[in-house]
């Protein structure tokens, strides 16, 4: 009976039907309750839905019950990407590739995961932070007859609370009629809910409403002066043996010819350099940075056997005597710096990136990091120079259209992987693995495969339908209408290309009749909140007043239609969902 579930659940994840899919994968739940491919599939098609939430928790049970399975880790890592949890994602990715080190999609989901947290980290902050700051706030959601209901219910004033001290968090609640009302009212712009005329949720507790705590006042307090510390008495100087004496004297005169070591090397006299470290270390071998010098030296002149064994003596010394991870790290540095000159083919680089992964684990200094990256990504090419073969490539591909005829959609996806290894620059490799991923719902591995097809050759036409294939799957439907146009302009004849645009008429069409229902409807607009672009165009003035003056003045409106770039604009509004023309 699970089995039976189960695969009405896939059959309707590969139709779209994701709604569906997860509930036939809750019956076979119901039915297994511990099987973990079952979460994993629901987790999947959660995902796709944007119920990240939901998909996470999923994602977690899988992993739970088969800690040792890298598909749990890569549902795992989707869930927290889609809820902007970045640094748990790459968590997450890392720890399936422990598992399964050549896994393609957990390393796709790794560098998406990689990128998008140092793109959150370097983007502006959240464009609606201004309309939730302040007082102000407050005093507008109250005067509105509206959302002045809404601050009787604690639930959603805690909401409001907690998005005004972080606006980030806005895309948590975007679901709520309430918020997208109070969005509504605070940026003068009227949203139309799904259930306009629909009985507002009462109030859990009759109690006033909470208003914003005034801010503390400064109390004035006179500091006392600060009493000065008595000074302590100087320890009297020990006396130093005969032997400390000569110790410290030879210290001393190392320290010398280090600087003249250094000042050698400053101006190049390499030779010279290398006299003066090696006096150094025959006064004084209880300073590695004599090896470390002594071993840049020798970078510099070429000599990288005798640079990494100078840097192995000074990893081993320092580690006898307990010296500054630093030092020890700026050992490993070298030594991996010249691995890496020395390497001819692409696993020579192998000890060299283990080289600066140990060196990131004594001190994760920027510098290494940056040579680490350079070494892996020079493994890389190398490694795709070496295996490049457009003849086997073409072979690869041939086996992965056959395996997508019987509708074997992962067998084919693994030998377009493979044809794509072999030679990386075929768009119609890149377009075929697009039409496997559309069927099996990974639609943003998918898009990624349309986008780079066109990439790779802007005039092929098939890059241009799968990739408004998938944009219309994902249901933004005014992107998947852009692309299937932009094709239409190398082929206007295409057929598969005009179904595409018939297809994408008719869903933004519903939305301007106003025939969506209000699930359709709640979806649609939080998914668009979430979009930059609608963002830009809410925030925009002139866009503001255009929206008031469609509301309250038909002669100036009527000024507006006469304007296309605003009527794009409006249109992209109605296809979002977020205002209706009537």
């Amino acid at each position: 009976m699970a089995d039976e579930a189960k695969a009405k659940g896939n059959a309707a994840f590969s139709s779209g039907d994701y709604a569906a899919a997860i509930r036939h994968f809750s019956d076979a739940i119901s039915l297994s309750p511990d099987n973990h491919v079952l979460y994993s599939n629901r987790s999947a098609a959660y995902a796709s839905l944007q119920k990240y939430s939901e998909a996470l928790a999923d994602a977690k049970k899988t992993v739970d019950l088969k800690p040792d399975w890298s598909k749990g880790y890569s549902r795992l890592g989707a869930a927290h990407l889609g809820l902007s949890q970045y640094d748990d994602a790459v968590a997450a990715y890392r720890k399936g590739l422990e598992i399964d080190p050549n896994n393609e999609p957990l390393k796709s989901g790794l560098a998406d995961a990689q990128a998008a947290a140092s793109k959150a980290r370097s983007a502006p902050a959240n464009p609606f932070g201004d309309a939730f700051s302040g007082p102000e706030m407050w005093a507008r959601l109250t005067a509105d007859p509206t959302t002045r209901v809404y601050l009787q219910q604690p639930d959603f004033v805690k909401m409001m609370l907690d998005i005004q001290k972080d606006p980030n968090k806005l895309n948590l609640y975007l679901k709520d009629q309430r918020v997208m009302q109070a969005i509504g009212v605070l940026l003068n712009v009227k949203i139309r809910t799904p259930t306009d005329d629909a009985d507002m949720p009462e109030s859990s507790s009759p109690s006033p409403s909470p208003s914003p705590s005034p801010s503390e006042r400064k109390r004035a307090a006179e500091a006392e002066p600060p009493r000065q510390p008595e000074p302590e008495p100087e320890p009297e100087p020990m006396e130093l043996t005969e032997e400390e004496k000569d110790k410290k004297s030879r210290k001393a005169e190392a320290q010398k010819e280090k600087e003249a070591g250094n000042a050698a090397y400053k101006k190049k006299e390499f030779d010279r350099a290398i006299y003066h470290y090696s006096k150094a270390l025959e006064l004084d071998d209880e300073d590695i940075s004599y090896l470390t010098n002594r071993a840049a030296v020798y970078l510099e002149m070429g000599k990288y056997e005798e640079c990494i064994k100078d840097c192995d003596k000074a990893v081993e010394r320092g580690r006898e005597l307990r010296s500054d991870f630093k030092m020890i790290a700026r050992a490993l540095t070298r030594k991996g710096t010249a691995l890496v000159k020395m390497a001819k083919c692409s696993k020579d680089f192998d000890p060299a990136i283990e080289t600066f992964q140990k060196a990131l684990t004594e001190h994760r200094n920027p510098d290494t990091l940056k040579k680490l990256n350079e070494a892996e990504k020079a493994k890389k090419d190398l490694e795709q120079q070496e295996y490049f073969d457009p003849k086997l490539a073409d072979e690869e591909r041939e086996k992965g259209n056959e395996y997508f005829k019987q509708q074997k959609y992962p067998e084919a996806v693994k030998h377009y992987t493979e044809s794509l290894r072999r030679n990386p620059n075929d768009p119609r490799t890149y377009s075929n693995r697009a039409a496997c991923y559309t069927k099996l719902g990974a639609m943003p591995e998918g898009l990624k495969d349309a986008e780079k097809c066109i990439e790779l050759d802007p005039t092929f036409v098939k890059g241009y339908t799968r990739k408004g294939a998938v944009q219309f799957f994902m249901k933004e439907y005014d992107k998947a209408l852009e692309t299937y146009k932009e094709g239409l302009k190398l082929d206007p004849n295409n057929q598969e290309l005009l179904d595409g645009i018939g297809r994408c008429v008719q869903q933004i069409n519903k939305a301007s009749r106003g025939d969506l229902t209000p699930e359709e409807l709640k979806e649609r607009q939080a998914k668009a909140m979430q979009d930059p672009e609608i963002q830009n165009i809410l925030q925009d003035p002139v866009m503001r007043q255009v929206l008031v003056d469609f509301q309250e003045n038909p002669k100036a409106a009527q000024e507006h239609t006469k304007n296309p770039m605003v009527m794009n604009k409006i249109q992209k509004l109605i296809s979002a969902g977020i205002v209706q023309m009537r």
